[in-house]
């Protein structure tokens, strides 16, 4: 019953007509997705989803995130006590979640007023509408903590224009509301002075017809500029560096053009990419590849493979490390294994992306049968 109270306090549930307002409430943990939130969401979307009284959902945050990633805090305690298959429960129900959005039938609207980072992204950017603010901070900033970036992300980045998508999930950068508009995380910006209007003109919305919330949202949304120092204003030298093979030979690119150019940007970019863990940067340069070729759920079938072994710990255990540097003790200064990226060779990355054999009862991600699918989520199939 305690369990249940809790995924019901944690996401907030208005009615408003023919909308659903539904409202991520840990906000001191800065919406920090648990369990509980995960699997409520999961009920609360498919079950909408089978209402016909229900047109458009709307997905907010309280306080000053939207969602700042997944619990995984939680996830590292059950592998330190030797369970990482109970994480592997939190990343399947993620993910499933993440897929029911990417394949929705109704129009859902994310209001990212606020920090939006790892699996708050995963909530979110598969929706149909992403409505930015001047207070978004964006960022997949999982290469920094022994991850890689996940929820669909491989699908999501691999799609940025140019190879904007392996800069953003390498380098864990951050980006604010304009840029993300420029590159297509955001499909929307509007001021926040601006929401509470915005939000009541939505739950006027009594069809299931996305033109119609999509009109809405033309008639408020803004084109901010982009800062002068935005890294969308660098697309040449990014896409120059970060369309080469290895991550070794990005950096060398990288390491070039800083010859070229005195740039802080360059620099910062350079010692992002050394401060992360080589495992990482290996296993997410290879997702991100791998996802311009192939619909959203085979992304997430191969996330799954990948965050199981991550979590096993058998070929590096940076996962648990970089949590421990990161968020337990926040020294900042993780020790990485394998330590250098020419250590982490390419039989090691490939076996992330194999089953995990050996494990008993382990199985490939089951994904929930879709049906009467519209055509853009039949396009990401």
């Amino acid at each position: 019953m305690a369990v249940e109270m809790a995924s019901q306090s944690q996401v907030l549930v208005e009615e408003k007509s023919s909308v659903r307002i539904l409202t991520l409430n840990r906000p001191k943990q800065l919406n920090a997705l648990s369990f509980q939130m995960i699997s409520r969401l999961l009920q609360l979307f498919l079950a909408f989803e089978e209402d016909p009284s229900v047109k458009l959902v709307i997905l907010k945050g309280n306080g000053r995130a939207f969602c700042a990633g997944g619990d995984v805090a939680a996830v590292v305690r059950d592998i330190e006590q030797g369970n990482w298959r109970l994480g592997a429960n939190f990343f399947s129900d993620e993910y499933m979640l993440n897929y029911v959005m990417a394949t929705y039938s109704k129009a859902q609207v994310s209001i990212l007023n606020g920090i939006v980072m790892g699996g708050g992204a995963g909530v979110s950017i598969h929706g149909r509408f992403r409505i930015a603010t001047e207070n978004t901070v964006f960022a997949m900033p999982e290469t920094a903590l022994g991850l890689f970036p996940d929820v669909g992300a491989s699908y999501f980045l691999s799609r940025l224009p140019g190879f904007f998508g392996e800069y953003v999930g390498l380098t864990g950068a951050r980006l604010d509301g304009a840029e993300m508009l420029a590159c297509g995380l955001a499909t929307h910006f509007v001021p926040s002075t601006r929401l509470t209007a915005l939000e009541a003109d939505l739950c006027r919305v009594g069809s299931n017809d996305p033109t119609f919330a999509s009109t809405i949202l033309n008639a408020y949304t803004q084109h901010p500029r982009l800062k002068q120092q935005s890294a969308y204003h660098r697309l040449d030298v990014i896409d120059r560096c970060f369309s080469r093979r290895t991550v070794e030979e990005i950096i060398s690119a990288l390491e070039r053009e800083a010859t070229q150019e005195a740039d802080g940007w360059i620099s910062a970019t350079i010692q992002a990419l050394k401060k992360a863990s080589p495992a990482s940067l290996k296993i997410s340069l290879r997702s991100i590849r791998e996802g311009r070729l192939q619909g959203v759920g085979q992304c997430l079938i191969r996330e799954y493979r990948m965050v199981c072994h991550v979590m096993k710990g058998e070929i590096s255990k940076d996962f648990v490390e970089g949590c421990r540097a990161i968020l337990v003790d926040k020294d900042k200064n993780p020790k990485w294994e394998p330590r250098r990226l020419e250590d982490m060779k390419d039989s090691m990355v490939e076996q992330y992306f194999e089953r995990v054999e050996e494990e008993e009862e382990w199985e490939d991600l089951k994904l929930p049968p879709r049906n009467n699918l519209p055509a853009l989520a039949i396009a990401k199939l």
